[in-house]
């Protein structure tokens, strides 16, 4: 199984991709800084900086409507954002 999930496309990322190398993927929840790095250079074949990774909880809500209380919740996962080397690139359309 693979340790990358999909990329993270926001407008934040995008300009972080352009400005500075940074680019947004979630990861498996379980994954260290040392395997995101190894997967992300085998897949794009290029050559990885640094890797920063976030936890993200699940956020619960209950809402009250007419036919009672409604409780949801959103799933945890765990985001990685890692920045290329100077002068490479990642084109999430041509490589995923």
């Amino acid at each position: 199984m693979s340790v990358i999930i999909k990329p993270i496309v926001t407008e934040k990322l995008t300009k972080d991709g352009e400005v500075f190398n940074r680019f947004g993927f979630i990861v498996e929840k379980t994954a260290n800084k040392v395997q995101i790095k190894k997967a992300i250079e085998a897949t794009f074949g290029i050559t990885v900086v640094a890797v920063r990774t976030m936890n993200y909880r699940a956020d619960r809500s209950v809402k009250y409507t007419k036919s009672g209380l409604i409780s949801g919740k959103t799933n945890a996962y765990k985001k990685a954002v890692v920045q290329v080397k100077e002068g490479e690139s990642i084109d999430f359309y041509t490589n995923i």
